[in-house]
């Protein structure tokens, strides 16, 4: 079926790039890209993200303004730091 369209020019040039390094034609291109488009589903609702709530901070005896005191920390492994 042919039918005119409104494209902006630089779309409609890289499509025809793109049409080229595929060996299709420019039709093969734009229905194939429709295709795809229309065949993905909308997605209504977005996975709920989960949310830290919780507190945190660094185990009693810990400097966080000293570097030795944190390498120290990490040298006993990783119960130095303690979330609530």
């Amino acid at each position: 079926m042919r039918t005119t369209v409104n494209i902006d020019d630089r779309l409609l040039e890289f499509a025809k790039e793109r049409a080229h390094e595929r060996h299709l034609t420019l039709g093969e291109m734009l229905e194939e890209a429709l295709q795809r488009y229309l065949m993905t589903p909308i997605v209504e609702e977005y996975p709920e993200l989960p949310v830290f709530e919780g507190g945190g901070g660094f185990l009693p005896g810990i400097d966080p303004s000293s570097n030795s005191s944190l390498y120290d920390a990490m040298d006993e492994g990783e119960d130095w730091v303690k979330l609530r």
